[in-house]
């Protein structure tokens, strides 16, 4: 049996009204989202647009926004600045050769042969003419100055080396939480995460005395390094989270093929939590390229072993009259991290949704 031809049209017109509905949200949502993403953006591009600048540009808060310098004429021998001037045929693009109060001398520079030009007004109002131009050589400037090679090369191997640490030790943590039972195994785990809330402040006299005075590890990389070779509980979390979706039944197989609990793991868990490790990886990586505190502290003394985050301090107070050169030593030592999370992004995003979410 047919459905009534008026019937018809209003299902019709509900359907398309309700995709233009869903069409509007979907539009607005993006909208948001693009403009709270271009308000967390704004900084970053005012900061490399700033290290393109000449120092006079980037100390003018009056200037433009894109790199730019102001355009001179060169006449008998001398430059002059090019201003705006306005006319009966709109702005014009003059050399201001003789500034005076009432009646000033401009020369056209797109047609000198008229000779000087009279005008009358306050010099003073007339906007300057100006023309993009790129400081490149700010960066190989900033490059050179603070042996940036040597303190990526020091970051990174801190960094990597002590990510590959906390990886493995975290995983091997959260495995032991999420499919063996032991005694007190809720209590412990409680324990551990309670240490996350722990003040470094607390800690931060005792660890030092410990490493430096005990084990006399000052001035090297053994304070930094070796506490993160035993996991962290934050990591641990986000494991375990992870460890307990996925599905028991992959254990029995895997036992019933004659695998014990590290084979399981190594081939049965860490397989599947790829995200998972991923985003933990990621998490520390930036973590130890960004830490301060902690090299400032045990390195003090040792230059060579300098990561980038003390060479910009020292960096800064020796430019601090320097904005352009200060902040294209900050985009430098952004490159990487943004490059690995850029190649990540899609796992890394992956793993942050899915840990800690039952499947």
């Amino acid at each position: 049996m047919s459905k009534p031809m008026g019937l018809e049209r209003t299902m019709s017109s509900y359907q398309m009204a309700r995709r233009r509905r869903n069409i509007l949200i979907q539009a607005g949502i993006t909208l948001l989202a693009l403009t709270v993403l271009s308000i967390y953006i704004m900084p970053l591009g005012f900061g490399v647009m700033t290290s393109l600048k000449t120092k006079d540009q980037a100390s003018d808060p009056k200037g433009p926004i894109i790199p730019s310098e102001a355009v001179q004429y060169e006449y008998e021998g001398e430059k002059y600045d090019v201003v705006y001037v306005p006319s009966d045929s709109g702005d014009q693009e003059w050399a201001l050769i003789k500034k005076s109060r009432k009646t000033s001398q401009f020369i056209d520079i797109h047609n000198p042969e008229k000779g000087i030009i009279e005008w009358e007004g306050n010099w003073r109002a007339l906007k300057p003419v100006f023309e993009t131009s790129f400081q490149w050589g700010n960066y190989r400037e900033a490059w050179d100055t603070i042996e940036f090679l040597k303190l990526l090369k020091n970051t990174f191997v801190y960094a990597f080396v002590t990510m590959v640490g906390t990886l493995i030790a975290s995983a091997f943590v959260a495995y032991g939480f999420a499919r063996f039972k032991f005694p007190f195994r809720n209590a412990l785990f409680m324990v551990m995460i309670s240490t996350i809330i722990l003040p470094p402040a607390v800690t931060l006299v005792p660890t030092y005395a410990f490493f430096v005075k005990v084990l006399n590890w000052g001035g090297t990389w053994l304070p930094l390094i070796v506490p993160q070779m035993f996991g962290n509980a934050y990591n641990v979390f986000l494991l375990r989270q992870y460890f307990m979706t996925i599905p028991r039944e992959l254990d029995d197989a895997a036992k019933i093929d004659g695998a014990g609990p590290l084979r399981t793991f190594i081939s049965v868990i860490l397989p599947q939590a790829v995200p998972a490790l991923t985003a933990v990886a990621l998490f520390h990586f930036f973590f130890a390229w960004n830490d301060f505190f902690g090299p400032l502290i045990y390195l003090a003394g040792s230059r060579d072993l300098r990561p980038i985050t003390v060479g910009l301090t020292e960096f800064n107070g020796l430019y601090r009259t320097e904005p352009q050169l200060i902040l294209a030593a900050a985009t430098i030592s952004m490159i990487l991290p943004l490059t690995i999370f850029f190649i990540a992004q899609r796992v890394f995003i992956q793993g942050i949704v899915i840990t800690g979410v039952d499947k």
